[in-house]
């Protein structure tokens, strides 16, 4: 894991400082592992679930599972589910997503991070060239106008597949769709996109 990419992790984490349950999906036994950010020591539970053979690492257990049907978890079982560049190298990550929000509390913090793409800046190269017929004729050849038409994305990296990357769009209006306190981030370059939100707790008119 990129250094960047875990100091957000853990701003986010302990802005929301977090006591309860944590479910790390993706979980590795070794100290890179989202369970040993120091934003997590007071978490009264940390649990991990990954593929590989079930294990134990420091403070945590890490079970064996597919974040496709985490059917080990009942509903509502964590407070904090967290999980980083899991979802580019699942093939059906949208049941990961609904699986998360499953054992996740009303109320509970969802965090997830994976490779993305977002706007290519092209302000910048304006402001040191100028509006000038410069700037129309690269925007119009058809070999040099991808600097402002594409963007640059993470490389291919299998483990055992990688089939996604995510437009902050998807982070905002399909992973964390009718979530509370969204807040979705690009970081570093190539980018890499981080969404935290809160499941919606029942509307207290509703209980009623």
């Amino acid at each position: 894991m990129h250094p960047r990419v875990r100091t957000e992790f853990e701003r986010i984490c302990s802005e929301r400082k977090i006591t309860g349950s944590v479910l790390e999906v993706g979980a590795q036994p070794d100290d890179e592992t989202l369970l040993c950010m120091k934003s997590l020591e007071g978490a009264s539970e940390k649990v991990g679930l990954n593929l590989a053979d079930p294990t134990s690492y420091r403070d945590f257990k890490i079970h064996k599972g597919n974040a496709n049907s985490m059917s080990l978890f009942e509903d509502e079982r964590f407070d904090v589910v967290i999980c980083n560049a899991v979802i580019e190298h699942d093939k059906y990550f949208w049941k990961t997503i609904e699986e998360i929000k499953r054992v996740t509390k009303r109320g509970g913090l969802i965090v997830i991070g994976a490779p993305g793409y977002t706007y290519f800046r092209a302000e910048g190269v304006k402001r040191i060239l100028g509006k000038t017929p410069l700037i129309r004729n690269l925007k119009s050849n058809q070999y040099l106008n991808m600097f402002f038409t594409a963007t640059i994305t993470f490389q291919i990296h299998d483990e055992p597949g990688d089939f996604y990357r995510f437009s902050p769009e998807a982070f905002r209006d399909v992973l964390f769709e009718d979530m509370d306190d969204v807040e979705i981030s690009a970081i570093m370059l190539p980018p890499r996109m981080i969404g935290a939100g809160r499941k919606r707790a029942p509307r207290i008119d509703a209980l009623h």
